[in-house]
């Protein structure tokens, strides 16, 4: 077991399909500084996943139209085809072509199904993630990033994924790993303000 106040852990999960990619408190980049990453895809072509923890002011009914009236926040998945929408989901086999990607969420599916079903039934929503655009990495690159110390790796769940409530789930998720991995959580924004 590490000192409890170090603060360079050591991470022992490896990237797959399910995971968390949780940002390292020190990371620079202001896009994925303190999010958590769902990786729904991770083979020798690329990686890819939506951040968890970035929500726009916007509802879904905001952004598309002819949608049923649910009004449910739409997530920030990540800086790569910010033009479109994607769809974490508990609906199952509910919604065709969905796949699972950890403990009964699922990624995508038919939209007009998922249309009819919201329509059918506006409760549902509480089932469904909204994201515009996606996290992206190319063969090797975020084996480098984990090199660099940039992300730490996570088990995911359910709960986690589908938590809306985003504003705590960096530091809840680093508290969640452990007790080599808490005291990151409590790492300051601006280390250089101390």
């Amino acid at each position: 077991m590490g000192h409890l106040l170090d603060f360079d852990p050591e991470n022992r999960l490896l990237p797959s399909r399910g995971r968390l990619l949780v940002s390292e408190p020190y990371l620079p980049d202001p896009y994925f500084r303190r999010t958590v990453v769902l990786l729904c895809d991770h083979n020798d072509e690329g990686s890819f996943g939506f951040v968890l923890n970035r929500r726009m002011d916007i509802t879904i009914n905001d952004l598309m139209e002819n949608f049923p009236p649910v009004n449910a926040h739409v997530g920030i998945g990540g800086p790569v085809q910010s033009g479109e929408l994607y769809y974490l989901h508990t609906l199952g086999k509910a919604i065709e072509g969905s796949a699972e990607v950890v403990d009964g969420v699922h990624m995508g599916g038919d939209y007009e199904q998922l249309r009819s079903l919201l329509a059918t039934d506006p409760k549902l929503s509480k089932h469904v993630r909204f994201f515009v655009g996606y996290s992206g990495w190319g063969p090797d690159q975020l084996k480098k990033e984990l090199g660099d110390r940039s992300w730490l790796i996570a088990p995911a769940d359910r709960r986690r994924v589908m938590d809306l409530r985003v504003e705590a789930l960096w530091g809840n998720t680093l508290r969640g790993m452990g007790r080599a991995f808490a005291p990151l959580a409590n790492f300051p924004e601006d280390p250089s303000l101390n």
